[in-house]
């Protein structure tokens, strides 16, 4: 469960943190009105997420339990900084077009819930590889909801106008309302794909599983959920057991 080819395709299919999770909303509708600002916003995500999960696995016996995640936020925020400070030097027409939603990676949803997950339980090969698959997985995501909205709105992809001379680009799929019609329909099309495979008795698994919420067949031992399912049991178990005394 822990190999370098799991955790990636965990992240990129299995748990795919756009599709799947429906995880950093924020930035997956705000910032995909186009294939680069999606590529670039997935990228930068994904170079903290694998960076902050190798040394917060290297920390994990260091950070006390009860302020983990604000040491987490520090780390975090950390590679943020750097992150930004080297768009803003190199990149600038990134960082112009990603703007405040850079800053907000420190915060993002996908970053802590890794963390917390996986990489503050595991060892540092298997949380960058963890990091490195959720990452690539949002970056997929993010960049063909960018291709789709920038085709359909502006006749181009990555910039390169594609669409014959007569085609009259909706602009509503570049306005924020596009997010939601697009993240919706590719929703729907991996449902249905899903759906139609497992009617003809096809192993659909490595498509939108995420958590079955089935703990106690559950094999991956990084699950928070099922840690904190244990946990609540065990208080329950314990709970009855003083009042049958």
């Amino acid at each position: 469960m822990n190999s370098a080819k799991e955790r990636l395709l965990n992240g990129i299919l299995k748990e795919n943190p756009t599709f799947v999770l429906m995880l950093g909303m924020c930035p997956t509708l705000a910032v995909t009105v186009s294939a680069i600002n999606g590529l670039g916003m997935g990228l930068t995500t994904t170079v903290v997420l694998a960076l902050s999960n190798v040394f917060i696995s290297l920390l994990r016996k260091i950070i006390p339990d009860k302020v983990r995640i604000p040491a987490f936020i520090v780390i975090i925020a950390s590679f943020v900084t750097v992150v930004q400070l080297l768009l803003q030097a190199y990149i600038p027409f990134l960082y112009s077009a990603l703007g405040i939603y850079i800053p907000l990676i420190v915060v993002n949803c996908i970053i802590l819930g890794r963390a917390e997950a996986y990489a503050y339980k595991n060892p540092v090969i298997p949380s960058f590889f963890d990091g490195l698959g959720m990452g690539l997985g949002f970056t997929v995501a993010l960049t063909c909801i960018g291709a789709i909205r920038e085709l359909i709105g502006e006749g181009a992809v990555f910039g390169v106008y594609i669409m014959p001379d007569w085609y009259v680009p909706a602009k509503i799929m570049v306005l924020a309302p596009g997010a939601f019609f697009v993240l919706a329909v590719l929703t729907a099309i991996q449902n249905k794909i899903k759906i139609n495979g497992e009617k003809k008795g096809k192993d659909m698994s490595k498509i939108q599983s995420g958590c079955s919420h089935d703990c106690m067949n559950c094999a991956d031992s990084g699950c928070s959920h099922r840690f904190y399912d244990t946990s609540v049991k065990e208080v329950s178990s314990a709970a009855d057991a003083t009042e049958k005394e």
